[in-house]
């Protein structure tokens, strides 16, 4: 079966698309403070190791599965991984492989963007009061106070409109042209608040110059190395590069049939990585560090809304780089978003014939539901806690993120082997070689993988993460109600991922499944 399908008009916009997929607000939000939080430099240690053992190679196969199930006419996990699967298992065994990989995504896509939407909205809404000096005086305050405020949604719709507006558009003219424009910004707005970090001084302490804070995530203290630390690091891997999500492979689906898979993987990690890295660890620890020290800066999301606006409030020009750093957060948070946006719009194509425009209609709606638990936690009890954010986060924005990772290295790596290796070199430039597949794909990448996991779950056990009031609740008891809403939520949307991929992937080879069911009857006769 194969299907004539949009495709990518230009090299350069499909790296920048890809890019932006993977430069996210994970890249500026969320590695700094996670970085800080993991002892810095001796954060950076698994950090590397985790790009090199699990980020690449899982980038390859996610590619590959995507090309390949896009020159089958699919565009969503769920069948992509059944043809993976029925290479090497009987189509029964397969389409449950299928859908498990379909329901994961499924869930990533529709929850990691209720909140991911409502951050995007935070950050434009924050770019405005930057400009117009809205949260002067008290920033912890502001922040606390704006996300109460029912007024201030207008930003996450307006932001849930944009992405609307660039997927109805299509691959061409609506994802790779606002791919070729906020890309480009992001880089120039990264790179001048980089150099303006580092030109800081110690404004505040002598002992918290921003060269200080520079030297705090590039000189590791081993001594600050930890499971902990390593755990924290290959989720971080995964979330950053949108590894476990399904939307690369969707990204991947529009690609020629011999598109070179492992030069554009290795340009999108870089891309990633100078973002992250260089950028993100550059721009916002140095600046953090120099008017926080380093205590202040091992925050969480205060860090970029809380902390960061009292940095900016009190700089020369602060309005302007406080506007220059919320307007990266938006950029880059929309184009990691749209790649979630159109997830679902190719589902709706693809299963139920509905053309884009409409989908994209249907997909907005949709958000606006699953966003509002969001919303209304923070303005119906009057607080900050963002509970609901934080459960909903705990299992799709981390945990199931790294099991489907797993699930995806396993079947390409001991179930299809040689003809994945085959299938990720065609057309290739640079060719994966045998001994990186046998050491990578198939021993060191899911070994390390499955140990991290056992190591996370140990941990969401230890933190009491499973039970009815959790421990981060402990003191606020009757926050409780939303945890569990949370995970209401997030049963239920996996149930509906499950029960879709499964119905999708009958559907679409029902004559080749029955067939095999017959041969089955046949031969236990």
């Amino acid at each position: 079966m194969t299907e004539s399908r949009e495709n990518w008009g230009s090299k350069i916009g499909l790296i920048l698309a890809m890019a932006g997929n993977a430069v996210g607000l994970g890249n500026f939000w969320r590695f700094p403070y996670v970085a800080a939080s993991n002892g810095g430099g001796a954060f950076m240690i698994p950090y590397f190791f985790a790009l090199i053992v699990i980020g690449l190679p899982v980038m390859l196969v996610e590619w590959s599965i995507g090309r390949y199930g896009g020159k089958h006419g699919h565009g969503t996990l769920g069948p992509m991984m059944y043809l993976q699967a029925k290479q090497a298992m009987k189509p029964k065994k397969a389409i449950i492989v299928g859908s498990l990989c379909g329901m994961i995504a499924f869930g990533v896509t529709i929850l990691v963007n209720s909140y991911y939407n409502h951050i995007i909205g935070w950050s434009l809404g924050f770019a405005f009061n930057s400009l117009t000096g809205g949260y002067k005086g008290d920033p912890g305050g502001f922040f606390a106070s704006y996300i109460q405020d029912p007024k201030n949604l207008v930003f996450w719709v307006i932001a849930l409109l944009c992405l609307a507006f660039a997927v109805m558009k299509g691959i061409q003219k609506g994802i790779e042209s606002w791919a070729k424009v906020m890309m480009p910004v992001l880089y120039v707005f990264g790179i001048i608040l980089g150099i303006r970090s580092l030109t800081l001084g110690a404004p505040v302490n002598p002992d918290w110059s921003s060269l200080a804070g520079l030297n705090y995530i590039w000189n590791p203290d081993f001594s600050q190395l930890s499971w902990q630390s390593a755990i924290a690091a290959a989720g971080q891997i995964f979330f950053t590069l949108s590894l476990g999500m399904g939307i690369i492979q969707n990204y991947a689906s529009y690609l020629q049939p011999d598109e070179d898979i492992v030069t554009a993987s290795v340009a999108t990690i870089s891309l990633n990585e100078f973002a992250e890295v260089i950028l993100g660890g550059t721009a916002v620890i140095p600046i953090a560090y120099a008017f926080l020290g380093p205590e202040g800066i091992k925050g969480s999301i205060g860090l970029a809304f809380m902390a960061l606006p009292n940095v900016f409030s009190t700089m020369t020009g602060g309005g302007i780089f406080g506007a220059m750093w919320f307007l990266l957060l938006f950029f880059a948070g929309v184009t990691s978003a749209i790649a979630m946006y159109n997830y679902l719009v190719a589902l709706l194509e693809e299963d139920a014939g509905i053309e884009r425009k409409k989908g994209a209609w249907i997909v907005f709606v949709g958000y606006l539901i699953v966003g509002l638990p969001i919303a209304l936690e923070s303005i119906l009890t009057q607080s900050a806690n963002l509970v609901y954010f934080t459960e909903v986060d705990n299992w799709i924005g981390n945990y199931l993120l790294i099991v489907l990772g797993l699930i995806e290295i396993i079947v390409i790596g001991w179930c299809v082997k040689d003809r994945a290796l085959e299938e990720m070199n065609r057309g290739g430039l640079w060719k994966v070689p045998k001994w990186f597949f046998r050491l990578f794909h198939q021993f060191l990448t899911p070994i390390t993988i499955i140990t991290f996991l056992v190591f996370f779950t140990r941990d969401y056990w230890i933190a009491g993460n499973f039970k009815v009031v959790p421990s981060y609740v402990a003191e606020i008891p009757e926050f409780a109600i939303w945890v569990n809403l949370g995970r209401i939520v997030v049963f239920a949307v996996l149930l509906i991922g499950f029960i879709q991929s499964y119905k999708s992937i009958k559907t679409k080879y029902k004559d080749e499944i029955e067939k095999n069911e017959v041969n089955e009857k046949e031969v236990n006769k």
